[in-house]
């Protein structure tokens, strides 16, 4: 890899990662509604799904949005191996994420790259489609995305791509009011 890309990824994760700091110290209340929102429910008891792959998440330990998006994978029937790290840079270059495509963590999933906030029907339907690809991206951090839910409810307008093998990539799901 040449050093301009590796230093792009760098710097989109350094970048992804701040958001996802600042994002909690600008909003603490909006950021404890929205774990409460997403708070699995207890009545209801987890479940794993026995059909789905085992998700390899890795984030950084203080990432909280991170750990509000493993739960919604959980209660979506993943079972989850989450793996802190101070450094991402490493693990978004080994798994092909593009530059500039980067947000705050990066999933392995049934040996496909889940990299971001990307809701758990998409990958389910990237799991059932299985294309030649590398997965799904979902730069940056969308209000509204899984993870980042607003206490009133707004999604933002964002879209999923899907990453080919070559790198490129193209429109797979959109999510989000208005647009």
């Amino acid at each position: 890899m040449n050093h301009s890309l590796s230093l792009g990824l760098l710097l989109g994760t350094v970048l992804a990662t701040a958001a996802c700091a600042r994002a909690a110290d600008e909003a603490p209340a909006a950021s404890l509604a929205a774990e409460a929102a997403a708070a699995p429910d207890k009545s209801r008891p987890a479940f794993v799904d026995p059909a789905l792959p085992i998700a390899i998440v890795h984030k950084t330990a203080s990432c909280g949005c991170c750990g509000i998006w493993v739960d919604h994978l959980k209660a979506e029937g993943f079972q989850v191996d989450v793996r802190d790290t101070d450094d991402m840079n490493p693990i978004k270059v080994r798994l092909g994420v593009p530059v500039g495509k980067a947000s705050c963590h990066t999933a392995e999933i049934g040996g496909y790259v889940v990299e971001g906030h990307i809701p758990a029907e998409d990958i389910k339907r990237l799991l059932a489609e299985r294309p030649a690809a590398r997965g799904l991206v979902l730069p940056g951090m969308p209000a509204g995305s899984p993870g980042m839910e607003m206490p009133d409810g707004y999604v933002q307008p964002y879209t999923v791509e899907l990453v080919r093998n070559d790198g490129s990539s193209a429109p797979f799901a959109e999510h989000g009011q208005g647009g």
